[in-house]
């Protein structure tokens, strides 16, 4: 007997009202009950949108024109109600902030057993049970807005995990966690779906973090299309992920590095299933081939921090003894878990909050008395959220503002605008309204208006989440270049990759105190400092130990050399 599909789509395309062309072209796709789906695809690929489709935001919340059917669990979702998908589909998305409904973290959860009358005892005993299965059970009575980015994310994992719908959806779950918890985040996904066996289908741009558990099919999504449906192995061996512009796993790319062949033959979908027995003598060679550049003499000191202690309520300590000296022209990354200090420290560099003791310097001059508002001549900041930056409905104006408060003349301000939006991927949409765009653009957009203003140093709090591999290259390939003439940039981030490509110095917090000060390739390994942090060893390093190379640090620290190389040429 042939398993009926719970998700069928048939010649299905999606065009919204306010788009000229449909996003989602011609799709024909089953999902059986009980499978787990990982689907990528570059940004504005119709990802999203295809699973709009499936939790009935599209056609109830996103207008447009269907043609085709899609099905859930035998019935046409044009056939049915809001209510009754969402008693058959949940949603984690990507943007937290926009899912919460709740006054407190405990009440957010508890929110779709209320509306379905669930007693009292009965509710409270589900509430505590997902949150401490997401590491918020000490945090049911915090309001969710008072939450990091990372808890926010678990916060609403939980409010979805708590009603026993068939499918579970998540757009992104791994945007904003630090990488232990979005490691955690994927085995609690993976726990979910091996004890209740509901159909799982993860949206999301970090392949190889996914990948930590196994998935059934991965769907590659382009220009609305789906154009492959491979397991994860047949996936890696093939060219789709590069010719795509996803990231494809980083032991991968060593592998390539190495002149290794890489087929089905490996099992190179994950780290774990990995056979190198044969490849062993080609990874060697080329790690000892790899030459290392000459250490650079070390610039003046831009931006310094002594004995800063920082608390928000007088009585719990987020900040703790900081000592950092950051040079003229570095490119640093700041790292560690959720909730560990790193936004608050870009706060207080920029004035938006007071440190309790100590002093921050700007080339030697302590700045406790400048404002904000000349802090910022010197110190830029785009924050982890672009909803809280965005204050004006046009892109162009979005991108202007700060140019415009500086009296720039606007001749000056149409150039610089259309430049940086070329350079973050935004041109195309220079006349759009910011309502229009998704969170990642959203995202870019923000980057643009502090890039526009050129300043000295650069803070970016997660300046590549929600971004695919060809946006985040663009972006981070810039901030290559206004790094080498001279602008000092520190970047807050829980993408491990970006901290080991980019970065050669990184500075680890792990509540709210420095635990390590040290190059990105020795923070990757130290496994001391990523227990404290909430990191994760890089899977450079699993790989160095398959092929029994002892100094795995040595390793890592070569592949980034190597791939600085290359990217220099």
């Amino acid at each position: 007997m042939t398993q009926t599909p719970i998700i069928e789509f048939s010649d299905f395309s999606f065009q919204y009202y306010s788009q000229a062309e449909p996003t989602l072209h011609d799709i024909n796709l089953k999902i059986y009950p009980g499978e787990k789906i990982l689907i990528v695809g570059p940004s504005g690929s119709g990802k999203s949108t295809l699973g709009h489709c499936i939790n009935g935001l599209i056609p109830f919340a996103y207008k447009g024109e269907i043609t085709g059917s899609l099905k859930i669990n035998g019935r046409d979702t044009q056939e049915m109600n809001i209510f009754e998908l969402s008693k058959l589909v949940g949603t984690v998305l990507q943007d937290s902030d926009a899912q919460f409904v709740g006054l407190s973290t405990g009440e957010d959860i508890a929110f779709a057993l209320e509306n379905d009358r669930i007693p009292f005892d009965a509710m409270h005993e589900r509430v505590r049970k997902v949150a401490g299965m997401v590491d918020m059970d000490h945090l049911l009575a915090s309001s969710p807005f008072e939450l990091s980015g990372g808890q926010k994310q678990r916060t609403s994992l939980a409010g979805v995990m708590v009603d026993d719908v068939e499918i579970l959806l998540f757009d992104e779950p791994l945007a904003n966690l630090d990488p232990a918890t979005g490691k955690t985040a994927i085995e609690i996904i993976e726990d979910i779906h091996q004890n209740s066996q509901k159909t799982v289908l993860i949206i999301e741009h970090r392949l190889e973090d996914v990948l930590h558990q196994h998935v059934d099919r991965i769907l590659v999504v382009r220009d609305g299309r789906i154009i492959a449906d491979k397991d994860a192995h047949a996936l890696v061996s093939s060219n789709i992920l590069v010719e795509t512009g996803i990231r494809e796993p980083l032991y991968v790319t060593a592998l390539k590095y190495a002149g290794v062949q890489v087929t089905c033959d490996l099992q190179p979908g994950y780290i774990t299933t990995l056979k190198m027995e044969l490849e062993k003598d080609a990874l060697v060679s080329w790690y000892e081939s790899v030459q290392h550049p000459a250490e650079k003499p070390a610039a003046p000191s831009i931006l310094s921090i002594e004995n800063l202690n920082f608390s928000y309520d007088g009585i719990r300590p987020i900040l703790e003894d900081i000592w950092i000296d950051i040079r003229e022209g570095e490119m640093v990354s700041l790292v560690g878990k959720n909730g560990a200090g790193k936004s608050t420290l870009s706060k207080l560099l920029c004035g938006f909050e007071k440190p309790d003791s100590g002093i921050i310097r700007y080339y030697g001059e302590d700045i406790a008395d400048k404002t904000i508002k000349e802090r910022a001549e010197f110190i830029g900041v785009v924050l982890q959220n672009p909803n809280q930056m965005i204050s004006k409905p046009l892109i162009f104006d979005e991108v202007a503002l700060g140019l415009r408060f500086r009296e720039v003349p606007e001749d000056e301000i149409q150039e610089q605008v259309k430049k940086v939006l070329e350079v973050c991927g935004l041109s195309p949409f220079i006349e759009w309204p910011i309502s229009a765009l998704s969170y990642g653009q959203k995202k870019r957009v923000t980057i643009a208006s502090i890039l526009a203003l050129g300043p000295k140093i650069l803070i970016l709090d997660e300046p590549t989440a929600g971004q695919d591999f060809r946006h985040y290259t663009e972006i981070m390939e810039f901030l290559l270049e206004l790094n080498k003439m001279g602008v000092t940039i520190i970047l807050i981030t829980h993408d491990m990759h970006l901290m080991l490509e980019y970065t050669p110095r990184a500075i680890v917090l792990a509540d709210g105190r420095i635990v390590a000060d040290t190059a990105a390739s020795v923070v990757l390994t130290d496994h001391d400092v990523i227990q404290k942090a909430n990191l994760k060893e890089t899977s450079l390093f699993n790989l160095a130990q398959m092929v029994g190379i002892p100094d795995g640090t040595g390793f890592v620290q070569g592949f980034i050399d190597y791939e600085r190389k290359l990217r220099d040429r």
